[in-house]
């Protein structure tokens, strides 16, 4: 590492209406450093990361790149420099190949060349690509590979990464960490934005600590403790949330489903094959497993939303629901929480008071005679901001107006709040800080000792062995037999999302 800051930022300032981003912050990256930027949802690293990336101009500051001054106005003036990023959500075309999407970067360079080049790169630093094959029917893991080698191709000296392990299985987070550090020895630099922060400890030379838009710290991530960067990120004692015996009520069956088979409803989908789980009171079910296995299909087909299966049947409550649309199953008592935030679980364009009238109408009873108690709606979502800690500037904000992280604390806060029998949560706190992601753990935890039936669907392994008590492992649309969570270590699990699964159904009863 030399002396001088290959990256320099100076008061760098960012503001929009009602919202100071980024505060007089200041940020020096080394030669050869890898770097982790930390702090809450909303703390302004997005923004920071995008003012490098030539995505955002700042207000006021200075950035230096060598020494010397730079005024990056887009990302492809950044990528000029000697700046490359990967986004947390890849920007892939996924019914072209690797070579195809990798081109899209490089148009002007030869197919032949590029195909050789790539094959060159991939090998040197370990990142294993075919190039001919589609992005489609490639894991998570290898699509971000492809982003990586994309960006290596234009020979970066710093590589910014958002979340980039909140896909990968514990092997797939090995080998990137082995190319990161291959990347570091050679000279390059990498920032890298991550909320798990024991990979954070174990990977970077150094954090800069964001809070509330300003630079609160700098420290040295292997001298602290995973508790105490949290706690610097939150400015607060957290109080920390341990794995939980909860006494499971075998009386009572939440879910239940046998024989469950479903046709994908997307484009690039996974059927469900012969799914078998069951679910009782004061239970929490971990499903583990990489994106794009099936999570989605799973929930859709246990809200209701994509229709009656294909074959198999679902029993919510001891109700036959298999043929019963979202709402019919939401007034038994079951509530859900989707992975995609906006647009899925809240409408962006819409307050948080219309967004709670949403999924809460029902089970709050907030129509009568057709007309809606607008004042019910409004105490119900002001005790969700409350109770859940959400940062907004009232409940008359737009949803699209929070941060991830806060917004996610809202959606899980309406679902909760209504007190349901039966919860489905997929992915509860991915891209949440640890401060948030604390709070959201704590409430499923308290939901389950009430007890209500909890299925999980979680990429984050850390996640699933804190609050699960039984664990199973979707991948290619099939189910493994669950698992309790004394008998499974996060090895075991891993080697199991690469896996094709076979099981006995759990629950006998099946379909007439």
């Amino acid at each position: 590492m030399t002396d001088q800051p290959l990256l320099s930022l100076k008061g760098i300032r960012k503001t929009f209406p009602g919202c100071v981003a980024n505060d007089a912050v200041d940020l020096d990256v080394a030669a050869g450093e890898i770097h982790a930027l930390l702090g809450e949802n909303g703390a302004g690293k997005s923004t920071l990361v995008k003012i490098i990336y030539g995505v955002l101009r700042p207000d006021d500051g200075e950035i230096r790149w060598q020494g010397a001054t730079a005024r990056i106005h887009n990302p492809a003036q950044a990528r000029q420099l000697g700046i490359g990023m990967v986004f947390q959500h890849f920007s892939l075309f996924e019914a072209m190949t690797v070579l195809e999407n990798i081109a899209l970067a490089l148009p002007r360079e030869d197919t032949s060349v590029l195909r050789k080049r790539l094959r060159d790169t991939a090998d040197a630093y370990g990142l294993d690509l075919n190039p001919e094959r589609h992005v489609y029917d490639l894991s998570m893991g290898e699509r971000q590979r492809i982003e990586i080698v994309r960006c290596l191709l234009q020979d970066p000296k710093l590589l910014i990464l958002d979340e980039p392990t909140s896909v990968l299985t514990p092997q797939e987070v090995d080998a990137l960490f082995a190319t990161l550090r291959s990347l570091a020895a050679e000279g390059r630099s990498i920032l890298y934005i991550s909320h798990k922060l024991e990979e954070v400890r174990t990977l970077c030379d150094k954090a800069t600590i964001l809070r509330a838009g300003r630079r609160v710290d700098d420290c040295i991530p292997a001298s602290e403790t995973a508790r105490s960067l949290a706690e610097k990120m939150i400015g607060r004692r957290l109080e920390p949330i341990a794995h939980q015996a909860i006494a499971k009520n075998d009386s009572v069956t939440g879910i239940s489903v046998s024989g469950l088979e479903v046709q994908s409803d997307q484009p690039h989908g996974v059927d469900l094959k012969d799914i078998n789980l069951e679910v009782h009171g004061g239970e929490i079910l971990g499903i583990a497993g990489i994106a794009g296995n099936g999570q989605v299909e799973i929930m859709g087909a246990l809200s209701g939303e994509t229709g009656a299966p294909r074959a198999g049947q679902i029993r919510i409550l001891d109700t036959d629901v298999t043929h019963l649309g979202p709402v019919e199953r939401r007034l038994l008592g079951a509530v859900f929480v989707p992975e995609e935030r906006i647009g899925h679980a809240a409408v962006a364009d819409l307050t948080l008071v219309d967004n709670s009238y949403l999924t809460a109408a029902g089970r709050m009873k907030f129509s009568s005679h057709g007309l809606i108690n607008w004042s019910s709606v409004s105490e119900f979502a002001q005790t969700v901001v409350r109770d859940f800690d959400v940062r907004t500037t009232g409940v008359d904000a737009l949803a699209s107006s929070l941060s991830g992280g806060n917004l996610q604390k809202f959606i899980v806060g309406r679902e909760i709040l209504q007190e349901p029998q039966v919860l489905v949560v997929s992915q509860p706190t991915w891209g949440v800080d640890a401060g948030a992601a604390a709070a959201i753990h704590e409430q499923i935890q308290k939901l389950a000792k009430a007890g209500a039936a909890v299925l999980m669907i979680s990429q984050d392994l850390d996640e699933i062995f804190l609050l699960s008590q039984r664990i199973a492992v979707i991948s290619q649309g099939t189910l493994s037999a669950a698992t309790p969570v004394g008998d499974a270590t996060p090895e075991d699990i891993g080697l199991l999302m690469g896996a094709r699964h076979t099981q006995e159904p759990e629950n006998p009863r099946v379909p007439a």
